[in-house]
């Protein structure tokens, strides 16, 4: 998995908090909500560690990006709405905070990737 995009999600979705919380209930750096923690054999507890929280998250993004084949958009709106909803709108469903979230993470995305751009060479 990209680690500018798992970084991009980590910012658009906890800004680096491992204890922030979400009205909707979501846990922790990359965000999860404890049924799909649980997919990914996590406790509630396990949520707020940070190493298995992002282990977690990583998979989801892996699984998510395997059902789009690849198509970034689509796998940040899953990783966001929920599969469920893009898949019953057939694309990015047309809720302003999925909308959002599609465009901050891309775009933190494509700011991580110029920054890694921008490094002189060797020093990777």
């Amino acid at each position: 998995m990209d680690p500018q995009l798992v970084t991009a999600v980590m910012a658009a979705e906890s800004n680096f908090d491992p204890c922030a919380e979400s009205p909707a209930g979501a846990v922790g750096l990359m965000q999860l909500i404890p049924t799909t923690a649980a997919q990914y054999e996590l406790t509630p507890v396990e949520l707020y560690d940070p190493e298995k929280n992002i282990r977690a998250g990583v998979r989801h993004l892996k699984m998510l990006s395997k059902r789009y084949n690849g198509d970034l958009e689509l796998t940040l709106a899953a990783y966001n709405a929920g599969e469920g909803t893009v898949d019953r709108y057939n694309g990015i469903p047309p809720y302003e905070e999925t909308r959002t979230y599609v465009k901050r993470v891309m775009a933190y995305h494509a700011d991580l990737r110029a920054d890694l751009r921008g490094w002189p060479v060797g020093s990777r």
